[in-house]
């Protein structure tokens, strides 16, 4: 177990911990969760009041369970709270909470789907987003460059630097770094109901897939112009990647108020080699038979109902599929070099 980030102590809130106080009972849709609650003290009276900080954690994201102890240890140094989730939605559940709390901060600890789900919650409100990745990809926290260690990123969010963040929205749904129909939502649904975590499981999952990716017509109106084709999978990105590295919209920026399509051919012998070393270079773009789209909002029609991911998370959803973009929905902490993109 690594050592509390020693920057991230000294720079948050200007407050020290004091006592751990009993940990309580906090209800939910009728289900009770129990959240960690450190007081602390300010440095002298005449100091501002701190503003409050929420991490919020999903135990079942790929690398969380394990480091709970080192989270609990890290948030305990900030003076902050830590409210575990026990459900999908929950941790959206958590984030109106904390808001409601006066929390100014909220910290997602977790996958995509957790990022989701606070964000979502955050949107609006004034209250900055944090990410703390522990997912399988972590797309959205790659594309911002909050990733590698947790004390890299703890660092990144005492710093205190935030910049814009758009929300999409599909079919009603929020999404903050990629939404699909087709193989990926095939992928995600799969991957969601699978043991294992980690991107080794979601590669085998992949593998094991392929078979099952058949073609999907689709009809696709943007900004007055139609497109029919048949694709594997189509997605629509606020951020760049999938995660892992697998960048489905190179150009893509999370608060240039426009999302990017990316619609790829269906696999044959000749192109599924290519389309991956393409997808995992981000030179998708220049993969024959990609179509690669920018704009405000897409109208995606299918020949029927289908599943639809959002970062992960999967719904039912009808044959027209509209996508649109919330410029600026909230803020979220990310290293400053960030910033000047």
């Amino acid at each position: 177990m690594s050592a509390p980030c020693a920057s991230a102590q000294r720079k948050a809130h200007s407050v020290l911990p004091t006592a751990v106080g009993p940990v309580r009972r906090w209800s939910t849709g009728g289900a009770d969760t129990a959240f960690y609650r450190w007081q602390a003290a300010p440095r002298s009276s005449k100091a501002k009041p701190a503003l409050k900080t929420c991490f919020i954690a999903n135990p079942r994201s790929g690398h969380t369970a394990p480091r709970l102890p080192e989270l609990t240890r890290h948030v305990r140094n900030l003076g902050a709270e830590l409210r575990l989730t026990e459900h999908p939605g929950h941790a959206r559940a958590l984030a109106a909470a904390a808001v409601q709390d006066g929390c100014a901060t909220v910290v997602a600890v977790g996958g995509d789907g957790t990022v989701n789900e606070v964000a979502g919650a955050l949107a609006g409100t004034g209250a900055t987003l944090g990410i703390l990745p522990a997912g399988s990809g972590n797309g959205l926290a790659r594309h911002l460059g909050v990733h590698g260690s947790w004390p890299r990123a703890l660092d990144i969010l005492a710093a205190g630097h935030t910049r814009p963040l758009d929300a999409g929205r599909a079919d009603g749904h929020p999404f903050f770094a990629v939404a699909g129909l087709g193989f990926e939502a095939l992928l995600a649904e799969r991957f969601n109901r699978a043991r294992r975590r980690g991107l080794a499981a979601y590669a085998l999952i992949v593998l094991r897939s392929l078979r099952a990716g058949q073609p999907l017509p689709v009809r696709i109106h943007a900004a007055g112009k139609t497109w029919n084709l048949p694709v594997l999978t189509l997605a629509v990105a606020n951020a760049s990647q999938y995660g892992g590295g697998a960048r489905i919209a190179p150009r893509a920026r999370t608060d240039d108020g426009r999302l990017d399509l990316c619609a790829l051919p269906p696999l044959r012998p000749g192109n599924t080699l290519n389309l991956t070393w393409r997808l995992l270079t981000g030179q998708i773009e220049r993969a024959p038979g990609v179509l690669c789209l920018q704009g405000a909002e897409f109208l995606v029609e299918r020949p029927g109902k289908g599943p639809l991911q959002t970062d992960g998370e999967v719904h039912p959803a009808g044959a027209a599929v509209r996508f649109t973009v919330t410029p600026e929905a909230l803020r979220v902490l990310c290293p400053p070099e960030r910033n000047r993109r």
